[in-house]
């Protein structure tokens, strides 16, 4: 495969430049019938129609369909794809729900696209030790509904948790509401078996609190697919608390809202979730939902506390008397468990409700230090209106990660371009704050144009080096998360206005 930019597909995207590795030695029907020897007929997806559903992952905007579709079920089937796409350099993507939103499951035109949809069983469960081992295909929320029988849950909940799966929680990094409190999947995951590219199966952590040696571990979570296939995952388990309560303030100005956020955490408050949501996420939440949120609100906050039934009396004191004083309109606290499920049943549904609004949206993820909260949402307001696009923001506000939604129209020319300029804009915000351009989507093809701002040659040139050590012929995921320090060199040197449209995918990607 060459550096040029593939042709445009019938979707009416734009080239995706296919990144440059070892040259495949097996044409496809030669794959198919070597593919055939591992796993059963119904395992393999190779016609046009059959592929069309892994072109992309829920960022749908980047599409590309893959050579083959093949759905293992055991992990010994798994080696043995890995070897043979190993011996023929055979480029591999894995796959688990489609829910990502970075591209990051983006197939590459002549590899695989390896699924583990099929890894779906809960292959233990030990209450006294709070761990599960589970499957890379197992959902999010399957985990904490099998074990709630014995007062414990997983505690990282993305909004996608109904339909996402550990291993791509795994490969994201993922997170969720009540990661401010409880840590992002890195910290409640203690041990991991993966597939290596040429189908060495090795394990990564341990039962135990801690292992010897280089923590690879935290290194293989977020990793976004690039060093290794996981077949198996053992989760931390959290005790489900005493009690847990939300108080929703409501404010007639999205950053006294921000700033109520710091001064909660200032006064000692770690809640379970702290999240965020301005006016035109509370309005399409309560539209869809119908949970009672003031719609006439600039911005409202949703905070959380959980623990022993003192603490949180306390705690909720303290926060409604914190809100109040940074200008909050009005504080509510949820009278029973029923309305507690209620909040956050509109905050759960604030993304698909957002869908309705507009044709498209396009999901940002990008992590500020809270401090800085009332300016960058000031400077996406005045962004807003000078990309003449709306945007909803719905967030993790505890913890910094940013979720605006740029809703735009597909269909009517130079808007989607207009879309991600004002994306990346946003991007280079929490750059300019010293945050980060991701916080649990990953970075996927999306995002490498701002990996060049984000990191210098050294930095790229470390990670590559990492990336060699598990994939010399780079073949897993290949042209994702980590630009070429090269590359990065050539951007640097761009008048602005190009560096606006440029990808390292080719001229444009959509």
């Amino acid at each position: 495969m060459g550096d040029e930019p593939l042709d445009k597909t019938d979707h009416g995207t734009t080239p995706i430049r296919e990144p440059a590795v070892a040259k495949v030695t097996i044409d496809k029907a030669a794959l198919l019938v070597r593919l055939r020897e591992i796993v059963t007929p119904d395992a393999l997806l190779f016609d046009e129609e059959a592929l069309r559903p892994y072109e992309c992952d829920a960022l749908s905007a980047y599409r590309r369909l893959p050579m083959i579709v093949v759905l293992p079920s055991t992990i010994e089937a798994v080696q043995a794809i890995m070897r043979l796409c190993y011996q023929h350099n055979v480029p591999v993507i894995a796959r688990g729900a489609g829910t990502g939103l970075s591209g990051g499951a983006t197939p590459v035109g002549n590899g695989v696209v390896l699924s583990l949809a099929r890894f779906m069983s809960i292959l233990n469960i030990d209450p006294e030790a709070r761990t599960a081992v589970v499957q890379p295909g197992v959902r999010n929320l399957a985990i904490s509904q099998a074990v709630a029988q014995h007062r414990l849950y997983y505690a990282p909940d993305p909004s996608s948790q109904i339909a996402c799966t550990i291993g791509g929680n795994v490969a994201e990094n993922s997170g969720g509401v009540h990661c401010l409190k409880y840590g992002l999947t890195v910290h409640n995951v203690r041990k991991v078996k993966i597939v290596t590219m040429d189908g060495e199966l090795i394990t990564l952590g341990s039962d135990a609190l801690d292992s010897s040696g280089y923590d690879l571990l935290a290194l293989i979570n977020g990793s976004e697919g690039m060093l290794g296939i996981v077949v198996e995952v053992t989760v931390k388990l959290t005790p489900i608390p005493e009690r847990a309560q939300v108080v929703l303030a409501a404010f007639d100005d999205v950053e006294k809202a921000g700033v109520a956020v710091g001064e909660v955490i200032a006064a000692g408050i770690i809640p379970g979730g702290l999240e965020m949501m301005d006016k035109l996420a509370i309005q399409a939440a309560e539209a869809f939902a119908q949970v009672g949120y003031p719609t006439d609100a600039e911005a409202i906050l949703l905070c959380e506390l959980d623990g022993t039934n003192e603490e949180v009396s306390e705690q909720i004191l303290i926060v409604r008397d914190t809100m109040q004083q940074c200008g909050a309109t009005e504080v509510r606290t949820a009278r029973d468990e029923a309305e507690r499920e209620a909040f956050w049943k509109g905050r759960k549904a604030a993304f698909p409700a957002v869908g309705r609004l507009a044709p498209d949206y396009y999901c940002m993820d990008g992590t500020i230090p809270r401090k800085h909260l009332p300016y960058i949402l000031r400077r996406m307001g005045e962004l807003s209106v000078e990309y003449d696009l709306r945007v909803a923001n719905v967030f993790h506000a505890g913890d910094g990660n940013l979720h605006p939604l740029i809703l735009y129209d597909a269909n009517v020319p130079g808007e989607l371009e207009r879309t991600e300029a004002f994306g990346g804009k946003i991007l280079e915000l929490c750059i300019e704050v010293g945050g980060s351009i991701t916080g649990e989507h990953g970075v996927g093809i999306e995002k490498l144009t701002q990996m060049h701002l984000q990191f210098g040659n050294e930095e790229l040139v470390q990670f590559h080096a990492v990336k060699h050590a598990f994939d010399p012929k780079a073949l897993l995921n290949p042209g994702k998360a980590v630009p070429t320090p090269k590359r990065c060199s050539e951007y640097r040197q761009l008048p602005t206005q190009d560096k606006e449209c440029l990808s390292d995918h080719g001229d444009k990607q959509a």
